[in-house]
């Protein structure tokens, strides 16, 4: 068994059988028939806060090994991660960013990756010329899956993706590969008439996601897929 590749499933969203939850299981259930040993975490289950700014993990010679130092519930979910081959967020965008929880569980995640070191190209001291020096002896194919309420259209319009792309980033700079996938125009209630809305039309939402959402669920199981087989690369 030592050569199967393990995938980690993080659910950002309060709800577990909603759109996220869903979006993650697709992919979930690609990754496992390319051949991996998935695991599915939900966020909300486990009591924890972001990154306190200990820099435990930035001491010279620092015996944290890439884990973050607190000692919380949160602990041993990072501990498989870190052992993870391929790790796959999910989370509803609230307000332009992902939930709080998968902001504080991303921060946990990297930030011990992460190091203040460059190897630097000869002759330069200065600025971030040159390569990150991450603690991990691998790529590790991520990705971050992102629904959200908004069409499309609209979530150009305002600059989402010039926002929410910076996690990719960060995320390929870390573990040396990432990629996002949107999921726009959710459905988000079962039944919309307990709700004040004016903006948009449950008719025309109800339309979208019986037309749309199996085309995301199949784009998530391909994601699923597409990570584990790069590790196989």
């Amino acid at each position: 068994m030592s050569n199967t590749v393990k995938a980690m499933f993080i659910n950002g969203s309060p709800r577990k059988n909603w759109n996220t939850a869903k979006m993650l299981e697709s992919a979930m259930k690609g990754a496992e028939e390319a051949g991996a040993l998935c695991e599915m975490v939900h966020l909300y289950d486990i009591k924890f806060h972001g990154c306190k700014s200990c820099f435990a993990c930035k001491i010279k010679n620092s015996k944290t090994n890439g884990i973050c130092a607190i000692k919380d519930d949160l602990r041993p979910l990072l501990e498989r991660a870190h052992q993870a081959d391929v790790i796959v967020l999910g989370s509803p965008v609230y307000y332009s960013y992902p939930t709080g929880v998968m902001r504080a569980f991303m921060e946990r995640l990297m930030f011990p990756v992460g190091t203040y070191m460059y190897e630097r190209p000869e002759g330069e001291t200065n600025g971030h010329l040159g390569r990150h020096i991450c603690l991990r002896d691998k790529v590790i194919p991520t990705a971050m899956i992102l629904t959200m309420n908004c069409p499309e259209d609209y979530m150009k319009q305002i600059g989402y993706p010039a926002i929410l792309d910076e996690n990719a980033k960060v995320m390929e700079d870390i573990f040396g590969y990432s990629e996002t996938l949107y999921v726009c125009n959710t459905y988000q209630f079962n039944d919309y008439s307990r709700y004040d809305f004016n903006l948009f039309s449950e008719e025309d939402k109800r339309r979208y996601r019986d037309e749309h959402f199996a085309i995301d669920l199949q784009n998530a199981h391909d994601l699923g897929q597409r990570l584990v087989a790069m590790t196989q690369e």
